[in-house]
């Protein structure tokens, strides 16, 4: 015979008190006597009663969950920033939702519009492109909304992040410092804004800066594909090319596994600087110079942030865009420094 489940109604019956007093218990009220929650808990433990979260969350109007979009559920840069979400979220009592876009049929915005039917209290979105249609779920959207790790174009959304123009310059210029003539940018995407309105931009400041020609044919596209942009080394090579900044480390290591199976040295015939900073960038033979990016802080910042909104609502004096900083580690696919 099936169990029957444990409800908020058998455990005031239980302890013979009615159901409000067993919710103020549970909710932590403290306008309940000593003797009466004693005798309540003892009920619970017991019965191993577990709240209905659904339930609690139509009473109080909030359900304590928090909902995290990510592009890719293999991405380790994603994986981190969740990580440091998550420990955060849990210190502060909110469960995490966590979908990624690329392991669901849905489009976007239905993905955030199931997301919003579950009742979340707030929303951290990790993603690169923000739609039209996004957006207008957001704007129409009464719980906060964070961007994080990530550029969107919509300045009105609160953000945790780094200075993504920056660490390209950075990377930009320390190749240039190297002697190349020729250094190429390879982005996942070329239209979302963390690209197109960061990085591209940056590379061409970066280069004309220095000195140095800035032509489009030299920013290639690799979509956040290990075997794409292993499929582009030879065309990078065939431009004259002895330098690279990448946005991503999984395709950094692409090129660089290409190359070395082009009979080309690194860092001796071409050099490699890397943008994340996961653990890839340890794993590849040799490791990846990157652009080191404080991931499980940006996630925790991230979670921190959304908590005082969720809260507290945003005060004036809030500050709502955190930008975080970043620094180049030199490892082995970029030449020491003479």
């Amino acid at each position: 015979m099936k169990k029957q489940p444990v409800t908020i109604y058998t455990v005031a019956h239980e302890a013979n008190v009615s159901m409000a007093t067993v919710s103020r218990v549970v909710n932590g009220n403290t306008n309940v006597k000593p003797e009466t929650r004693d005798k309540v808990l003892e009920v619970i433990k017991r019965l191993n009663y577990r709240p209905n979260a659904v339930a609690r969350g139509l009473a109080s109007k909030k359900t304590t969950t928090v909902g995290v979009v990510i592009p890719q559920i293999t991405d380790g840069y994603f994986a981190e920033l969740a990580a440091g979400i998550d420990d955060v979220a849990a210190i502060y009592k909110y469960d995490m939702i966590l979908t990624s876009l690329d392991t669901v049929e849905q489009q976007p915005v239905q993905v955030i519009q199931s997301m919003l039917a579950k009742q979340v209290d707030g929303i951290i979105f990790m993603g690169h492109d923000l739609s039209d249609d996004l957006k207008k779920e957001f704007d129409n959207s009464a719980i906060p909304v964070l961007v994080s790790g990530s550029v969107v174009d919509d300045d009105s959304l609160p953000s945790v992040r780094i200075d993504y123009r920056q660490a390209t310059k950075d990377s930009v210029n320390f190749l240039a410092q190297h002697g190349h003539q020729k250094i190429g940018l390879l982005v996942g995407y070329d239209q979302t804004p963390i690209n197109a309105q960061n990085r591209i931009p940056a590379y061409q400041e970066a280069l004309e800066a220095q000195g140095l020609v800035f032509d489009p044919a030299n920013v290639f596209v690799g979509h956040d594909n290990y075997q794409e942009s292993y499929q582009l080394a030879q065309q990078i090579l065939d431009q004259g090319i002895t330098a690279l900044f990448v946005s991503d480390d999984l395709m950094a290591a692409g090129v660089l596994n290409a190359l070395t199976d082009l009979g080309k040295k690194v860092p001796d015939d071409f050099e490699i600087i890397a943008g994340n900073g996961t653990a890839t960038a340890q794993l590849t033979r040799p490791m990846l110079t990157t652009i080191s990016q404080p991931m499980y802080d940006l996630g925790a910042v991230s979670m921190r942030l959304l908590t005082k909104m969720m809260t507290e609502g945003a005060g004036e004096d809030e500050e709502l865009n955190v930008v975080m900083n970043h620094e180049l580690v030199e490892r082995q696919t970029t030449r020491a420094d003479q």
